[in-house]
Parts: C-alpha cells; structure tokens; sequence
C-alpha cells in the first residue's frame, strides 16, 4: 500500500521560506518520478513542481526561481525549498508519484501540509 505523508507547512510572513518534505512508502522511491501540488481554497489542484527519476526537475511558472523541488532516495523523502513567499502561495501542498511525469498523480493523495503565507 502506498502512503504519502507531508509535513512542514506553517505560517510564514510573506518573503520567507519553507521547505516542505514528503515521506513515500510502498513504491520503489527512486524509480519514481515525484511532483508538489497545491490547492486553494476555490481553486482546482495545480501541479507546482516536478522531479524525474533522473533528477530532472520542472516548475510552474509563478514558482521558478522561487521554489526548488529536490529528492533523497536513500530516505525515500522529495522536498520542497520555498523561498520568497508570496501570499499566492497559500495553500494546502500535496505530493504524489508516478512511473514517469505523464503517470502522475498515480495515487491516493495524504493529508497534505496547510502552507499560510501573510501578508
């Protein structure tokens, strides 16, 4: 069974940082590509970055030079480094896998992280 688990989410005034993490069980981690999404509250979930299982890395426009997505295979663990925050960014963040980009999201998402940023 695979389980997702987010953590690191808070309230950070705006031009702060958070790194966010995301624990994945039951899949062959480094095998996988692992992507960060977020959703707002009204909004539809937006996929905001992306990690390949080569390291390759994409991101939504509005996060590029902000956000850097990143992943430790020997901890099983994908991050999220958010620097700069922008009261936009708040939102619930979720992550999810997949066998390749274009497969993601594969599974059931977790609780997600509850991300607040003021301004």
């Amino acid at each position: 069974q695979v389980q997702l688990v987010e953590s690191g989410g808070g309230l950070v005034q705006a031009g702060g940082s958070l790194r966010l993490s995301c624990a994945a069980s039951g899949i062959i981690f480094s095998t996988y590509a692992m992507g960060w999404y977020r959703q707002a509250p009204g909004n539809q979930r937006e996929l905001v970055a992306t990690i390949t299982s080569g390291d390759s890395t994409n991101y939504i426009d509005s996060v590029k030079g902000r956000f850097t997505i990143s992943r430790n295979n020997a901890k099983n663990t994908v991050y999220l480094q958010m620097n700069s925050l922008k009261p936009d960014d708040t939102a619930v963040y979720y992550c999810n896998a997949g066998p390749n980009i274009a497969t993601m999201p594969r599974f059931v998402w977790g609780q997600g992280t509850q991300v607040t940023v003021s301004s």
